[in-house]
């Protein structure tokens, strides 16, 4: 199948031997979905540090961060009773789910786009407090003003939701707390008012009745969200037929609100596909992709940590050209280049 992606011929543009762990102990196992913003005059990406522990034979090491932040190894052997250890990504030991890796976050700069640096100026985001014990995942960036709004998945044994934090100079920052509780994820923060009210997609699941289907939520002060309603739902048969997600803020267009999604069906394949929304009622979806504005065919996005993925939550625009920063299987970070017109004419 082909998509609309230009590819940037320097992919992957981070893998993880690129940077180096937290800490003596740990190893960098993945770097996924980056957050993008511009700020003094660069490119930046805010980017999930997975980091792993080197197993030894006969026991399992996990990594967890306690009350303090820090990073605590919880070692259990191989043939306790009570692991349960069939998955990659999550195990499960006396009743409690546990994640193999703890996520923390990275800043990133780049003047050209694609080679991009650390800066000692800007420290990692690591997981505070009870409710971001299992670490911090996937932040979206969006700016309003002078004000940049991170959203990022917030996982502990309580669950997995939507932690906010504020910047204006991304070395001070403000909490906003947990703004979406258990079970969300896929929070994007529209980067203008429409109607004197804040705007957001998410995507809370259900394990039982309904499924993972993008919602829409506003807030009169950029902090306390209601008013949800349930924009998209999966489709039955095609390649976003079992969960859906909202990328990076939507870009504002003549036509409407344009919003990037992840997608994927039953065998576990992440596509991106886009949606339209009325730009003074975005609960109106006006148009949506029948078939994926981008699809895993390359090397780097079909074989990794966990293969056939393309997964955004960052993008910069320019005119008609959008880039998009991706996690490509759940391993690399990467980048391609779309036209915003190519994709509003593939809505229906």
């Amino acid at each position: 199948m082909t998509d609309l992606a230009q590819r940037f011929p320097e992919n992957p543009l981070l893998l993880p031997k690129d940077l180096r762990p937290s800490r003596d102990g740990l190893q960098i196992i993945s770097l996924l979905n980056p957050g993008v913003f511009r700020y003094d005059g660069k490119i930046w990406l805010i980017v999930r540090v997975a980091e792993g522990v080197a197993q030894k034979e006969g026991v399992l090491f996990f990594p967890a961060l306690n009350a303090t932040g820090n990073t605590e190894i919880i070692e259990v052997p191989l043939n306790d009773p009570d692991l349960i250890a069939t998955d990659a990504r999550v195990i499960s030991y006396k009743g409690l789910d546990y994640l193999t890796t703890v996520s923390h976050l990275r800043l990133l700069y780049s003047d050209d786009g694609i080679r991009f640096y650390e800066s000692t100026d800007y420290p990692p985001i690591f997981g505070k407090g009870y409710l971001e014990r299992f670490g911090v995942e996937d932040c979206r960036v969006s700016q309003i003003g002078d004000t940049y709004y991170l959203t990022y998945t917030a996982v502990s044994d309580s669950g997995v939701g939507v932690g906010l934090q504020t910047t204006k100079n991304w070395q001070q920052f403000e909490t906003g707390g947990m703004m979406l509780p258990p079970h969300n994820k896929d929070c994007a923060i529209f980067e203008e008012k429409i109607g004197e009210k804040f705007y957001c997609l998410h995507r809370p699941s259900s394990k039982e009745i309904g499924g993972n289907y993008i919602w829409l939520a506003e807030s009169s002060d950029g902090r306390q969200w209601g008013n949800h309603q349930c924009l998209v739902k999966t489709r039955p048969g095609l390649w976003d037929s079992a969960r859906v997600g909202a990328g990076a803020a939507p870009i504002r267009t003549e036509r409407g609100w344009l919003s990037i999604y992840h997608g994927a069906n039953v065998e576990h394949r992440y596509c991106l596909g886009a949606f339209l929304m009325d730009l003074n009622d975005p609960s109106k979806i006006l148009a949506r992709t029948t078939t994926p504005i981008m699809v895993p065919t390359e090397a780097y996005e079909l074989s990794g940590f966990f293969g056939y993925v393309v997964f955004t939550n960052g993008h910069i625009v320019d005119g008609d050209r959008l880039t998009i920063y991706y996690g490509a299987a759940d391993e690399f970070v990467c980048g391609a280049h779309f036209s915003i017109r190519e994709i509003l004419n593939l809505l229906t």
